[in-house]
C-alpha cells in the first residue's frame, strides 16, 4: 500500500496567509530535559475550516464527526485552471453528493515557498454548485480557498454554512489524479475556528 503525505511540514519562516501569526519555536528546556514552545495560528499549513471561521455559526472544528476526515476520496486535475477552479470544472467531472474531493492546481506545480497573490483559489460559482450537490469535504493545494482581497466570500460561506469542510495547506505535487483514501486528523482543539493536523492518502 502506498503512502503520500500530502501535509506541508510546520517551521519557522514558512509561508503563511499575510497578516496571519507567524511560525515560532522557542527553546523552553529544563535541567534535565528538551522541550520547544510553539507559537502558530489557527490556519496554519494543511488545516482545516470550520463554520465560525467565517462567521455562518458559532460551530467550531468539534463539530464534525473523524469519519469525515478519513475515507474514500477524489482528487480531481484542475491544472488547466490560471485564475480559480470554474464552475465549467465542476460540471465536466461528474460530481456526486457525499464525495471528498481534493483539487490539485498550479498552486501544487509551483510549490509552497512563498506567498502568492496569483495563486488558483475557489470560485463563488463553482462553491455554491459544490454546496449544491452536497459534497462531504473540499480540499484545496493553497491555504486560502478565496481570493485574497475580494468580497466574495462564497468560497467559505456556500460550503460552511452546509457544514461542509474545507481543507486548506495541501501539497498535491506528488499526487496524481484518481481514487485515492484520505486520512486527515485535526488537532482535538476545542470550539476553535481552525485546526492543523496530519494528511495522507493510501492507493
Amino acid at each position: 500500500m502506498k503512502i503520500i503525505d500530502i501535509s506541508l511540514p510546520i517551521k519557522p519562516r514558512m509561508m503563511v496567509y499575510p497578516g496571519n501569526p507567524e511560525v515560532v519555536f522557542e527553546p523552553a528546556n529544563s535541567p534535565t530535559s528538551e522541550l520547544t514552545k510553539l507559537s502558530f495560528g489557527s490556519h496554519t499549513g494543511t488545516h482545516i475550516d470550520a463554520p465560525r471561521h467565517s462567521k455562518v455559526s458559532d460551530a467550531g472544528i468539534d463539530s464534525y464527526e473523524l469519519e469525515t476526515f478519513i475515507g474514500a476520496c477524489r482528487v480531481i486535475d484542475a491544472t488547466h485552471e490560471s485564475e480559480s477552479i470554474s464552475l465549467k470544472t465542476i460540471t465536466n467531472n461528474e460530481i456526486h453528493s457525499g464525495e471528498r474531493l481534493l483539487f490539485k492546481t498550479q498552486n501544487s506545480v509551483i510549490g509552497f515557498n512563498a506567498w502568492r497573490d496569483d495563486y488558483i483559489y475557489l470560485s463563488g460559482e463553482a462553491a455554491e454548485e459544490l454546496a449544491r450537490l452536497d459534497i462531504k469535504l473540499f480540499g484545496l493545494d493553497w491555504i486560502s480557498v478565496k481570493q485574497r482581497g475580494n468580497p466574495d466570500n462564497r468560497a467559505h460561506t456556500e460550503l460552511l454554512s452546509k457544514n461542509i469542510p474545507i481543507l486548506e495547506g495541501l501539497d498535491l505535487s506528488k499526487v496524481e489524479p484518481g481514487e485515492y483514501e484520505l486520512i486527515f486528523l485535526p488537532l482535538s482543539l476545542a470550539d476553535l475556528d481552525g485546526a492543523l493536523g496530519r494528511a495522507i492518502l493510501r492507493k
